[in-house]
């Protein structure tokens, strides 16, 4: 999920908000673009040492990389996520690696399950992106068993991902006052807020992912025609302002490409996070 979709709405009620953000995961085809992050996914389940048979919970699952992930190491896994196309397309991935996964639709501010019924509670680049951030911290503890893990990955305010944003948001229309920034979840001050008390260990390190494309341009194409909150950005802004962003997009990418060959190559920083539940 993104800034965008957030950024977009004018007025903080939350079912207006929620409305907004099924709207903009629904566009484009996010799933292309999830399923390229498939290494963070198999790199949070190995920091988080899975053991099989492991009951696992994938929350703001989108098309499933930690679900995936999860499934591999032979342990239990239900994928859950408010946008039932993502789901969908989620369990044709499981389908075609022959994968056993429960997907079942679910808001993350409210999860349908039991308390303490998960060994192991994970998200990958969702949760962090949910309104009410305290609620949705305070359901992946609920359902977490006493002595279980909660893993997170979460982009960083200043990685590549966070410059994004913060681009997006000087075309876009800021949000509501009383919405936190979904980037706040990149760092380990506002973790020990939404968690701290809760927890008896929490280890957060940072990592990248390598954004791989042909060039500055392919990246920018692929994001604003399958990549729903961008697409909806651009959408929203006149050909000026277009070009506008799409230039300020560039110099970003610019800023970071480690690249010399005209494509592009970009480090995308994360915060990988472990938590312990009391």
């Amino acid at each position: 999920m993104s800034l965008v979709q957030t950024a977009a709405v004018a007025q903080p009620d939350p079912v207006n908000l929620k409305a907004r953000q099924r709207d903009a995961w629904s566009a484009g085809d996010y799933a292309l673009i999830g399923s390229t992050l498939q290494i963070v996914g198999e790199e949070l389940c190995e920091v988080l040492d899975l053991r099989a048979g492991q009951h696992v919970l994938d929350v703001a699952a989108g098309n499933g990389n930690v679900s995936l992930a999860a499934a591999r190491r032979w342990c239990h896994v239900t994928s859950s996520d408010y946008v039932p196309a993502l789901l969908a397309r989620g369990e044709a991935r499981a389908a075609a690696n022959g994968l056993s996964i429960v997907f079942q639709e679910a808001d993350a501010e409210a999860l349908p399950f039991p308390d303490a019924s998960f060994d192991v509670v994970v998200s990958s680049f969702g949760v962090m992106f949910t309104p009410d951030q305290d609620q949705a911290a305070s359901e992946m503890l609920r359902v977490c068993r006493p002595g279980g893990k909660i893993g997170l990955a979460n982009w960083t305010p200043q990685g590549f991902i966070g410059q994004i944003f913060k681009t997006l948001g000087q075309f876009i229309p800021p949000p509501p006052a009383s919405v936190r920034s979904p980037l706040q979840w990149g760092t380990r001050e506002r973790l020990a807020e939404l968690f701290g008390g809760r927890i008896t260990s929490l280890k957060a390190e940072p990592r990248n992912f390598v954004f791989r494309y042909h060039s500055p341009a392919h990246f920018i194409d692929v994001f604003k025609t399958y990549y729903g909150p961008m697409l909806k950005a651009f959408a929203a802004l006149d050909e000026d302002k277009r070009s506008s962003l799409a230039a300020a997009l560039r110099a970003l990418i610019h800023r970071f490409n480690r690249a010399d060959d005209g494509t592009m190559v970009v480090p995308g920083e994360y915060l990988e996070v472990v938590m312990v539940t009391k």
